[in-house]
């Protein structure tokens, strides 16, 4: 999970804001911004029920502030990640491979990505859902969209979020994650909440915090959308490495994803 925030600082890179919005972000109190925000949020056809339930009582964090603008940029080699992340996580990635073999397979035949490669993003991330992250995302959300740095690109996500919210996938006090408002056991953004996740166990919820299934078969409806090719390897340099960078921009973050993949696609 933090890795996932500090590779991806060099992709979320500073988003300039609109006219409009600069005015508006990081001047006035954080409540009256907040209530703008909630304006908007109406006039976008959001419920009062979903914007009330999301975002009365939130209050900006100085916390997620600070971290937002003490990252450090990754300077690790690939051997020295690889060789700290990837073998304590084996065992029980083949473990996962397993228990969940039959669920695996029927995602691989619905979206063409093998099990070894959503088990190694699943394990990379949150430590196959351990580690998810505690910062509630609302309040992390509102906080860097009202900042200046990156405030158009956390509006859209506050807004997604809301989505969530409105459509019963989760309530706002279950969504808790990565400071920068990831959520779920493979940390998706609110917008690829949105886009990507589904609803694998039929249970009418896209539940990325407790469903499994759907956490696995999310993974492999994003690799898909961005062209994932069925049946072919994953290597540097090759169309699915690329898809592997689109969901973490770093080579490094990329190849520990095909080198754990490969790892666990040999184990017992």
């Amino acid at each position: 999970m933090i890795f996932r925030c500090v590779f991806a600082a060099s992709a979320a890179l500073t988003i300039a804001a609109p006219a409009a919005l600069a005015a508006s972000c990081g001047t006035g109190s954080f409540q009256a911004w907040l209530d703008d925000f909630k304006t908007e949020a109406a006039a976008k056809g959001i419920s009062q029920a979903a914007i009330a339930s999301g975002l009365n009582g939130v209050t900006l964090d100085q916390g997620v502030l600070s971290r937002d603008r003490s990252q450090k940029v990754f300077n690790q080699s690939f051997e020295e990640f690889s060789g700290r992340m990837v073998p304590p996580r084996l065992t029980r990635g083949a473990n996962m491979m397993k228990q969940y073999g039959s669920v695996l397979s029927r995602i691989e035949q619905s979206y063409g990505v093998p099990g070894e490669v959503l088990v190694a993003i699943w394990g990379l991330e949150t430590d196959f859902g351990v580690n998810i992250g505690k910062f509630p995302t609302m309040r992390s959300l509102a906080t860097l969209a009202y900042d200046c740095r990156r405030s158009e690109m956390f509006r859209g996500e506050l807004m997604d979020a809301l989505r969530i919210i409105e459509r019963g996938d989760l309530a706002p006090s279950e969504m808790r994650g990565a400071w920068a408002g990831e959520i779920g056991q493979t940390q998706f953004m609110p917008s690829s909440y949105i886009k990507f996740a589904v609803d694998f166990d039929s249970n009418g919820r896209r539940d990325l915090l407790r469903s499994a299934p759907d956490v696995l078969a999310s993974t492999a409806n994003f690799l898909a959308s961005f062209g994932w090719q069925r049946g072919k390897d994953w290597e540097p340099g090759s169309a699915n490495f690329g898809v592997l960078q689109q969901w973490n921009k770093s080579e490094v973050y990329a190849k520990t994803i095909g080198y754990f993949a490969s790892q666990l696609a040999h184990m017992p």
